[in-house]
C-alpha cells in the first residue's frame, strides 16, 4: 500500500518481533537514505511518531543548545 507524489508518501509497516520496521524501498529513495544513515525518532504521546534524519535535524540541535544558558564550550 502507498501512495506517492512529489512530496508526499503514505505507506503501512509492520513492526517484528524485534520492535525493527523496513521502511519502503520508495520512501527511502525519497528521502536518500541508505544503510547505515541515523534517524531521529521523535514521539508524543498525542501526536504520534516521526522519524527525521539526523543531518537535519543536528543543526537545529546545535542553535537550541548554544542558546541554553551555562556552557560556554558548546558555542564554538
Amino acid at each position: 500500500m502507498g501512495k506517492k507524489d512529489d512530496r508526499y508518501y503514505m505507506s503501512s509497516v509492520k513492526i517484528g518481533p524485534k520492535g525493527q520496521i523496513v521502511i519502503p524501498k520508495e520512501a527511502r529513495a525519497m528521502f536518500g537514505l541508505e544503510p547505515g544513515d541515523t534517524l531521529v525518532l521523535l514521539a508524543d504521546t498525542k501526536k504520534g511518531i516521526a522519524l527525521q534524519t539526523a543531518d537535519k535535524l543536528n543543526p537545529l540541535l546545535r542553535r537550541v543548545f548554544q542558546q541554553l544558558p551555562g556552557d560556554e564550550e558548546a558555542e564554538e
